[in-house]
């Protein structure tokens, strides 16, 4: 379970700030894909008419987890940039922080 706080003091290197900032933090996430992109007019095209499936469809998948990506803001320049972290099954933004000996509580 990884936690992460909403708010990150880390170095801008937007052009007016090269500082340490607050930066927001948010989740990365994949945008819509583009019904225009080459590969997927090509797919479309060979795939119209008969003949069924023309291209492989994969099935071996290995991993069960996915590389967390944090989108950090800057509040002052509005400068973006993204931090990749390590792979985990479990991602908080902005959760209860843990407290040193107390009783787990469900």
């Amino acid at each position: 379970m990884v936690n992460v706080p909403k708010t990150r003091r880390t170095f801008c290197k937007g052009r007016n700030c090269k500082k340490h900032t607050a930066h927001k933090v948010t989740q990365y996430k994949k945008g819509k894909d583009s019904v225009y992109a080459q590969g997927k007019r090509r797919y479309d095209r060979k795939q119209q008419g008969y003949g069924g499936q023309t291209k492989q469809v994969f099935h071996k998948k290995a991993k069960t987890t996915k590389k967390i990506v944090l989108k950090m803001e800057c509040s002052t320049c509005k400068y973006k940039k993204q931090l990749a972290i390590k792979r985990c099954k479990h991602f908080e933004l902005g959760g209860d922080k843990k407290k040193k000996g107390q009783m787990i509580q469900f």
